[in-house]
């Protein structure tokens, strides 16, 4: 019988290991969310550089946007991707409990790659 993992064992193995659908949820994020949030920081390199854009400035209309987006495109992503284990061969089910999935990831998700982008990637632009 092995012996008993300790706490940083086990949350190390769930790190290298994760769950398939909890996995593709995130990734179905972070794609929507990276695309949004480069579009979201060209548009305010834009403004920040002078551009004379129609509309003026929607930074923060375009922010709600790009957070409802994400959380939209990563549950309907995240309800096409992940699918629910039945046990019979080629039988596939779908539930919205992978879209609810999905939404949860995509608030940190989305959170995270703005951060990233305009804490990180912003001031190495020079702007």
């Amino acid at each position: 019988m092995p012996g008993q993992r300790s706490w940083l064992e086990v949350r190390w193995r769930q790190a290298r290991n994760p769950p398939p659908p909890v996995l593709r949820a995130v990734l179905a994020n972070l794609a929507v969310a990276i695309v949004g949030g480069v579009a979201l920081l060209a548009y305010d390199v834009l403004l920040t550089r002078g551009a004379a854009l129609p509309g003026g400035d929607l930074r923060t209309p375009l922010s709600a946007l790009y957070l409802l987006v994400v959380m939209a495109a990563g549950s309907l992503l995240t309800y096409l991707w992940v699918e629910l284990p039945t046990g019979a061969t080629g039988v596939r089910r779908r539930s919205g409990w992978a879209a609810l999935l999905g939404l949860f990831a995509s608030l940190p998700v989305g959170y995270l790659v703005l951060v990233g982008l305009f804490q990180v990637v912003r001031p190495l632009l020079g702007v």
